[in-house]
């Protein structure tokens, strides 16, 4: 009997938003199938934006090979979001044993950003019901999904009532109450979900910025990346300074301005767009330009210039993104890529590093570890965690990571 490789749902619209769940469901431990979860959500241009909750219709679909003719993952429930899902995240592991003022032991927290930081409630009381339609939400279902609060504070730097859209947002692990989101204001705001209030919010960079990340095992350090092209970490306990960690070279050959700027201005540098943390060892971090081909992967303890730069692409990438046994996957137009790592905190200063530390030497990888090749463009990817083999009646599936991929309205799931 052979094992499914490759899973795949076809969503009634453009999935862009996207995240695995990070444990099984509470009231189905025992069902391996709720081990293979999925948020998803639509990036169409209006305000007729959805997120869905996907799940397996059932486990043999892992090691049988007569279940062609049934869909890999169907609808659990979907719910409403109006504004385009720029980030979809399902609650950190430590959040179960976490003691929430007003959540049910049985239900499990996913937060969304777009025009706001949205907190959903989603709850699996029962096994889905058949579904004769693939992306149609299967009748009396038992699962449910609801909008428990959307957060959108006064901005620091705009004059109108609400919030400026937010870009991404980073759940903290070890405080699972915390999440910061980033924002095209040029801040960054901190939110206690439990109490629905923010408990900070800053002027991160010099303009808009596209993506957050908490330190890993730290509830007071943060980092940003944003359209300055600039790396940034933040301290809450001493927000008066922040570390620039790395910026973008600047542009050879720039025309002189046509007024004088001031001693402080750089000249337009290409913007940076995500930045990750690799979970098994925090000194390391992701990123990579707008429009870029190569994956920049830097370390606190010497900033200024990548150790590390993959250049397995050939066309922009669109996403980055960590595995927990210590693997990087990023993602460009068309292609796949994945490379093995062998992977003290940042240098305390509030001005602009000018140059790198002279003991590293940047290091290039040329060829990825493992490639796949998508018939369209792949937006985004989501990683799961460990998921433990299954014994079946009919077989067993072995232990091992998932990753799945966006490709307009396909979502695919390959093991690795």
């Amino acid at each position: 009997m052979t094992q499914t490789t490759l899973l795949q749902y076809e969503a009634p619209w453009p999935v862009y938003a996207m995240d695995w769940c990070k444990t099984p469901s509470p009231k189905e431990q025992m069902r391996p199938r709720s081990s293979f979860r999925l948020g998803i959500g639509s990036f169409l241009e209006n305000f007729s934006n959805r997120i869905a909750i996907v799940g397996l219709e059932d486990e043999h679909i892992l090691v049988e090979d007569d279940y062609t003719d049934y869909p890999d993952f169907v609808t659990l429930c979907d719910a409403p979001h109006g504004y385009p899902v720029t980030s979809l995240q399902w609650q950190p592991a430590s959040a179960i044993s976490y003691q929430w003022s007003q959540k049910s032991p049985s239900t499990e927290f996913l937060a969304t950003t777009g025009d706001a930081l949205r907190l959903w409630e989603y709850s699996g009381d029962a096994s889905p019901a058949m579904s004769n339609f693939v992306g149609r939400t299967p009748s009396s279902s038992g699962h449910s999904l609801n909008l428990k609060s959307a957060l959108s504070g006064q901005s620091k730097v705009q004059n109108n009532s609400n919030g400026a859209p937010l870009t991404n947002f980073s759940w903290n692990e070890k405080a699972p109450s915390l999440i910061v989101t980033s924002s095209i204001d040029t801040t960054c705001t901190v939110w206690n979900i439990d109490t629905s209030a923010a408990v900070t919010q800053l002027i991160a960079h010099d303009r808009e910025v596209y993506d957050v990340a908490w330190l890993p095992t730290s509830t007071d350090i943060f980092v940003s990346v944003g359209a300055d092209g600039s790396l940034r970490a933040f301290d809450l306990r001493s927000l008066e300074h922040s570390t620039i960690l790395y910026e973008t070279p600047a542009p050879k050959n720039v025309p002189p301005p046509s007024v004088s700027p001031s001693t402080s201005a750089r000249p337009p540098t290409s913007p940076l767009l995500r930045i990750a943390f690799n979970p098994s060892d925090s000194n390391y971090m992701s990123t990579f330009h707008m429009d870029g081909s190569e994956i920049q992967i830097l370390d606190m303890r010497s900033p200024g210039q990548p150790v590390l730069e993959l250049k397995g692409h050939h066309g922009q990438i669109n996403a980055v993104g960590w595995a927990t046994a210590a693997l990087i996957m990023d993602l460009a137009n068309h292609t796949a890529a994945s490379a093995s790592m062998n992977a003290n905190s940042p240098r305390s200063a509030s001005s602009r590093l000018n140059s790198p530390r002279p003991d590293v030497k940047k290091k290039y990888v040329n060829e990825p570890a493992f490639a796949y090749t998508a018939s369209s463009q792949i937006t985004n990817l989501a990683w799961s965690p460990v998921i433990q083999g299954l014994n079946l009646s009919t077989g067993q599936s072995t232990a091992g990571e998932w990753v799945a991929i966006a490709c307009g309205k396909t979502m695919k799931a390959l093991k690795i």
